[in-house]
């Protein structure tokens, strides 16, 4: 019996504000068959440390996260 744990990746969305909302799927197998799959989900904000985040996150947010976007995001959070 070989009991398996995965963790996929399996949506990333970008807001309007530049905010990434991310999902993964935490997926338990057993002989190639899936017994359970749950769901975490995180968020990063502009301009904010990709340490240690997915390849995917990191160039989604490298292209998304302008100069302009994070000055935008710091900006409302000054506003607030």
């Amino acid at each position: 019996m070989t009991i398996e744990k995965f963790i996929e990746l399996d949506q990333v969305l970008v807001t309007l504000d530049g905010t990434i909302q991310c999902r993964e799927a935490i997926i338990i197998k057993e002989e190639g068959k899936i017994l359970s799959r749950t769901y975490h989900r995180f968020t990063l904000t502009p301009g904010q440390d990709l340490t240690g985040q997915p390849e995917k996150v990191v160039a989604i947010a490298q292209a998304a996260w302008t100069p302009e976007v994070i000055a935008a995001y710091q900006t409302s959070l000054s506003n607030t």
